[in-house]
């Protein structure tokens, strides 16, 4: 028999909209959203070349909502002033377009139809579920994307995702309620950021498939300037999200895998380092048992750490945490009266 809290479909789908610069590209954007989207923000982050104002002067649809940060904040800053008006409206899920026209918001029923099933509580786009679809993204583009996932899924847990970047997502209202919104990241790392959160949530991640389109749009992504920003940011979740997982939550025998292999993999590294160091400089001749306590060590904590990694990847949430919110939501509701 099929659960019947995921015949309780949510039909209050809000778009969020962050602008920076985007006055050739938003009002064809805006056009392009079909009537599952009920109401539209669109999040002008002091924008210099006054996107909100061309909105709110050009744009007759009644679902338009111009929202304005008083400075600016970066793209995750502008994409949470929308999640909050949303969640404040009311939305049911909240689903985020960039305003550079390089997502197509008719595939918007493609990326909720998971949350609608019962099958996620987060979804996002992906660029590289296909050979093909991948054509007319940039070399370096392509090259940073791939590095950014490995990362994205040692920091976040979330080892089936690719793409971890994209900025077309979709969120269920319950689960952003949960979030700790004022420390998502602000700026470009906020997508990745937003993997983390939703990881201490166990919440359920689902790649949907999609085409980017690639034209005359200015990117304002400045590698330089977010090459820290993001190496910082995947450093910190990872510590985060391993101390949590496997010390905090829970301690069984991927935490004692972790803590040893790391150990053993270090002292190999050192040991052996140190000593290959001493009889080069010294032309002292390390020992066989120095070689073997060092290769050893090396060995048995590689092989722990992959033990740890297996382990890891089996704990990818499956079941979506939004119907027990809503339920917590209800009885919580119910008390007050």
């Amino acid at each position: 028999m099929p659960d019947s809290r995921a015949e309780q479909t949510p039909t209050a789908i809000y778009a969020v909209i962050p602008c920076y610069r985007e006055t050739a590209h938003i009002m064809d954007v805006i056009a392009g959203f079909g009537p599952e989207v009920s109401r539209i923000y669109i999040c002008d982050d002091a924008c210099p070349d006054g996107t909100g104002d061309l909105v709110e002067k050009e744009c007759t649809d009644p679902r338009v909502r111009v929202l304005r940060n008083p400075k600016n904040t970066g793209v995750g800053g502008a994409t949470l002033l929308g999640y909050r008006a949303a969640i404040a409206d009311g939305a049911d899920i909240i689903v985020k377009v960039d305003g550079d026209g390089q997502m197509d918001p008719k595939l918007i029923p493609n990326l909720v139809e998971p949350i609608l099933e019962g099958r996620a509580d987060y979804t996002k786009g992906n660029r590289l579920h296909r050979r093909d679809a991948v054509q007319g993204m940039p070399a370096l583009r392509l090259f940073g994307n791939m590095a950014l996932t490995l990362l994205t899924k040692l920091s976040s847990g979330y080892w089936q995702i690719m793409d971890p970047t994209n900025g077309f997502t979709a969120i269920h209202a319950a689960v952003a309620r949960e979030l700790p919104l004022d420390d998502v990241a602000n700026g470009f790392f906020f997508e990745t950021d937003m993997l983390f959160r939703l990881a201490g949530l166990n919440a359920v991640v689902v790649d949907v498939p999609m085409r980017a389109k690639y034209g005359a749009e200015q990117s304002h992504l400045e590698i330089h300037r977010i090459l820290f920003e993001f190496l910082g940011g995947h450093m910190r979740n990872g510590f985060r999200r391993l101390v949590d997982t496997y010390f905090l939550r829970d301690v069984g025998l991927a935490s004692i895998e972790l803590v040893f292999g790391s150990l053993l993999l270090t002292f190999g590294v050192l040991y052996g380092g140190f000593h290959w160091w001493r009889s080069i400089a010294h032309d002292i001749y390390a020992s066989a048992g120095t070689a073997m306590l060092s290769a050893l060590s090396v060995i048995v904590g590689v092989q722990l750490l992959v033990a740890f990694f297996s382990q890891d990847i089996r704990r990818v949430p499956e079941t979506p945490v939004y119907p027990r919110l809503k339920d917590i939501a209800e009885i919580d509701g119910g008390s007050d009266d």
